[in-house]
């Protein structure tokens, strides 16, 4: 279904200026949320939205000016998770405040490195690979249906006209009960905590039909493999490790927070031990497409040079340009670096600490890069434990730090501060890498050039990085974050900040429980084991260790829905493919899942514009929540689950 012609327009001058446009929102209001109530949402597939209603009012419009519309905007809005580091360095007594110009700068080299990194990945992971990149298929999806120019057969555009009624359908569906969430009517997500054993639990799940389409996307593999992690994590880990906590005199609320605080300090830190392990693996498992696909694009390069004619669906920024901007990107980090511990009481070091964090930067960079676009291809971009990476990044960020500053009496505090500093670069190339490669899966499936759409997000990541400072600086002073000196009653919490910084400090203070870290990394050798034996003795079956690692990290909220909209998803695709013809059917099941992510993410967005308004957390709220609304809600998301389900198969059976 992607347009056959080579001659569309894509980087024009109106899509970047729409796409700065959109930027600026999206990014503000991220930051925005991200601090004040710990609420951020994915900009790509609203910004796809958005790009096409006001994209159709030009002459000359056409899907892959749009899809780099979508990829300048997502690429901003993403980096703004740079916000579960950065405040860490306040947080900590470092910094008083964020120099624009230095914060800036840690956003920008990030990003752009991140951007420099999934370049080769893209051969690797995107069109040498089966990852099912859900939000980058939605993102096409979405594309390709409100495409309305004069290109395609008249069966396509009556395709693509019953493909956007079930979008409409699906997108009404989910942003109606995310309205009705927001407004207390419905529970937003319904969870119970009970004893086990001789501990505790919980147990429930985020009344999210977005993540329904999530789980619909990704198929039925990933869904139990993280299935398998919620069983590890919530029925077998968690009631061992609060065991002895819990007693007959513990009450409710004893046991909720209980539960809670064990699975916040120590089944999360077993979660990043078993996603650490399962990441270096998967990285040895993609190394040679990895090494493949750089072979593949330093080809390409050599073809245009010589004036051989090149697929534009093949041409990558020339690679030797991609390693010339890695190279030159380190100089001004290795300045940054050299101001950030200019006179203070670590400058001693600073040669040392300087070269150190600059090879840690370039050579942590591909493997961060790499493990960030698979767990995208995985499960998506939104749903990915990005912060689990920055985990690992402060964690061997600091234990190199820490062995070669030992002995040397060097202050803990700055050293935990040049931690998070050399971490926050590492997280851009993260947060970036994450949702590149989804991007470039959209790009994938509408014919755009790679170029051109790496193009849009280098221009992406620069319009964030001037955005993200002044609205940290603006939050900073008008609310504080918890931790620092000073901090009032409404201070900010940014716990992805301040788990950082604990990690840090736990490191340079010796208090880090590495025991487990270590149960988690037994585990995910145990597990890698079971995947190999499984794919190397069957056909079908496996267990990927990355995704049962998320399922383990992860809050049980996201990792039951998903498995649940995987299983769903299996359902209809197995109807479908009994149908006249099937890749029509199974088509408007993607559409259908696309649709109820399309709403959450739509609603999303003007919740943030509302509570950015009203500077409330809760401005929507009418209603009082209750046992009632969990009755209601799991009731109306049950139904509205089958309506969509049934429409779609209504409309299936009809169109093929």
């Amino acid at each position: 279904m992607a347009p056959n012609t080579t001659t569309l327009r894509e980087l024009t001058l109106r899509g970047v200026i729409i796409g700065g446009l959109i930027t600026l929102v999206f990014t503000a209001a991220n930051v925005y949320l991200g601090l004040k109530v710990g609420l951020t949402f994915a900009t790509s597939i609203p910004a796809a939205v958005i790009s096409m209603a006001v994209l159709r009012r030009f002459a000359g419009h056409n899907i892959r000016e749009n899809n780099i519309v979508q990829t300048i905007a997502s690429a901003a809005g993403t980096l703004s998770a740079i916000i579960f580091v950065l405040p860490g360095l306040v947080m900590v007594g470092y910094w008083t405040g964020f120099p624009f110009w230095v914060t800036m700068l840690v956003c920008s080299l990030g990003g752009i490195l991140g951007v420099m990194y999934s370049i080769p990945l893209r051969r690797a992971l995107v069109t040498g690979s089966d990852l099912p990149y859900p939000e980058g298929v939605a993102a096409a999806e979405v594309l390709r249906v409100g495409d309305d120019s004069d290109d395609g057969s008249a069966a396509d555009h009556e395709a693509n006209t019953q493909g956007l009624r079930v979008i409409l359908i699906g997108a009404l569906a989910s942003a109606g009960y995310s309205l009705l969430a927001a407004m207390k009517g419905v529970a937003s997500q319904v969870v119970g905590y009970f004893r086990l054993g001789g501990g505790g639990t919980m147990a429930g799940g985020s009344l999210s039909l977005a993540l329904i389409g999530v789980g619909h996307l990704v198929g039925l593999k990933v869904g139990v493999a993280m299935l398998v992690g919620v069983v590890i994590s919530f029925l077998v880990l968690l009631p061992i490790r609060s065991a002895g906590l819990i007693d007959a005199t513990t009450n409710a609320s004893g046991l909720s927070e209980i539960v809670s605080h064990t699975f916040s300090s120590e089944i999360r830190f077993i979660g990043v031990g078993t996603m650490a392990i399962a990441a270096l693996w998967t990285l040895v498992k993609i190394a040679k497409p990895i090494v493949t696909g750089v072979a593949s694009s330093l080809a390409s390069s050599r073809e245009r040079s010589a004036g051989h004619e090149v697929d534009v669906t093949e041409r990558d920024i020339p690679f030797p340009v991609v390693l010339g901007v890695i190279a030159a990107s380190m100089l001004p980090i290795g300045l940054l670096l050299w101001n950030f511990v200019r006179g203070t009481d670590i400058h001693d070091h600073a040669v040392g600490l300087v070269t150190l964090s600059v090879v840690f930067i370039l050579l942590i960079g591909l493997i961060v890069a790499s493990v960030c676009g698979y767990m995208a291809g995985l499960i998506g971009a939104s749903n990915s434990p990005i912060s689990s990476v920055g985990i690992i990044a402060v964690l061997s960020c600091a234990l190199l730090i820490a062995a070669f500053t030992a002995g040397s009496g060097a202050n803990g505090t700055s050293l935990v501060a040049y931690t998070l500093f050399t971490a926050a670069i590492v997280f851009g190339i993260a947060t970036i890498s994450n949702d590149n490669l989804q991007d470039l899966k959209t790009g994938q499936l509408v014919g755009a050039t790679p170029w051109k759409q790496q193009v849009a997000l280098i221009i992406g990541v620069l319009f964030g990085s001037i955005v993200i400072p002044p609205i940290m600086q603006l939050m900073l002073t008008g609310f504080g974050f918890q931790g620092m000196e000073g901090a009032g009653p409404d201070a900010l919490a940014a716990p992805q900040a301040a788990l950082m910084s604990s990690v840090a400090t736990g490191i340079f203070s010796d208090s880090l429980n590495w025991n487990l870290i270590a149960l988690g990394a037994a585990i995910g050798a145990a597990l890698i084991l079971i995947d190999e034996t499984l794919t190397r003795t069957t056909t079908s079956y496996g267990l990927p260790p990355l995704a049962v690692g998320m399922g383990m990290y992860l809050p049980i909220s996201l990792t039951v829905i998903i498995p649940v909209g995987a299983i769903l998803g299996y359902f209809y695709n197995r109807w479908a493919q009994r149908q006249v013809n099937p890749e029509s059917a199974q088509r408007m099941g993607t559409l259908a899942a696309t649709g109820l992510i399309v709403g959450e993410s739509l609603f999303g967005v003007v919740n943030a514009a509302i509570i950015a308004a009203s500077g409330g957390a809760s401005p929507l709220e009418i209603f009082t929540e209750g046992p009632v609304t969990n009755v209601l809600g799991v009731a109306l998301f049950a139904v509205l689950i089958a309506l969509v389900y049934r429409v779609t198969l209504k409309k299936a059976s009809t169109s093929v």
